[in-house]
């Protein structure tokens, strides 16, 4: 009997690592800051579009191990489909479950959500099974289905995106691009040893951290032109707030390039993390009243970085290589 309890506890265990809870407040608000974007969405529309979203990203994540499974006996032999805890065909299956529920939910608030929802499974499935191998392409890919999901958020509501959504999107796409260029750092002797040719491995570190800034900087910018249209005082102010946040995060990365540590680009992007969901936060302050976006970020970030600082270097760096990487 003990046995068998340690071994659903182990079971499920696994799962929950699967599900990398210090990344799902993220989705969850993205997709909600789209339903806001148009300022008419109510409580019904955001808890579809919160729910639907974060369905798709969990998805993402049973599906994009099921596809690393390979890489990841190679890379991070830690985690739970190599390890032997989690096997490929349940990756699989809870995968698929958690689309077909993404998918059933969003097209009940507009069935032209599908054809985004596709899109979004495509792009996981290409992301993991061809293009995280080609460098930047991979990058772009990871950007884009961030950027489908604040597009179905805001299909929720309005049938077809209108252009500040659109708008938007891009910031997205350009945050996420920057945001998944960072774990490639982070990944960068793995991805060389199974042979995957990612940007740093490909271009070198230097090429890497700058491209990262720029495209950084780029979805700031593109973002802050958002103060032209109408908006609650709360958006400059939490936009200005991520910004500086992301800085710090970013642009040590250029001159600690040559020397750069796993573990301290994992911090970098740990930063990012809670970054993410301040941006995240200032588009849907765009539209509704602050105390509202405060409360819900606070709780976003409290449960992100308390789940992250207890489960993501477990996640990421194999205990050896805790021990001996330098900080």
């Amino acid at each position: 009997m003990r046995d068998r309890w340690a071994g659903a506890r182990r079971s499920l265990w696994a799962h929950v690592q699967t599900c990398r809870p210090y990344t799902l407040c993220y989705p969850v608000l993205v997709g909600v800051a789209g339903a806001g974007v148009g300022g008419a969405a109510g409580l019904v529309e955001f808890v579809i579009a919160g729910c639907g979203t974060a369905f798709g990203w969990l998805s993402g994540h049973y599906l994009g191990d099921y596809f690393d499974r390979e890489l990841d006996r190679v890379a991070k032999p830690q985690r739970p489909i190599p390890s032997g805890r989690l096997t490929a065909g349940t990756a699989l299956a809870c995968g698929t479950g958690f689309a077909v529920g993404a998918a059933a939910l969003l097209a009940w608030a507009n069935w032209r959500t599908l054809l985004l929802v596709v899109a979004a499974l495509g792009g996981i499935v290409a992301y993991s099974r061809f293009c995280k191998a080609r460098g930047l392409s991979g990058n772009l890919v990871r950007g884009l289905i961030t950027a489908l999901a604040f597009l179905i958020g805001a299909m929720v509501v309005d049938p077809l995106p209108g252009w500040p959504a659109v708008a938007f999107a891009v910031v997205f796409l350009l945050h996420d691009t920057a945001s998944n260029l960072v774990g490639t750092l982070r990944d960068v002797d793995g991805d060389r040893a199974a042979g995957y040719r990612s940007v740093p491995v490909r271009n070198g570190m230097r090429y890497a951290t700058r491209l990262i800034t720029v495209l950084y900087v780029s979805a700031i910018v593109t973002a802050a032109f958002g103060i032209l249209l109408p908006h609650r005082p709360g958006y400059p102010v939490l936009l200005a707030v991520a910004a500086c946040v992301g800085l710090v995060a970013v642009l040590p990365l250029l001159w600690l390039a040559p020397t750069l540590s796993q573990a301290r680009a994992l911090r970098a992007h740990e930063l990012l993390v809670a970054e993410r969901l301040v941006l995240a936060g200032a588009v849907l302050a765009r539209t509704v009243p602050a105390f509202a976006v405060g409360s819900l970020l606070v709780l976003a970030l409290v449960f992100s970085l308390w789940t992250q600082a207890a489960m993501r270097s477990k996640h990421e760096i194999a205990d050896d290589d805790r021990e001996t990487q330098p900080t």
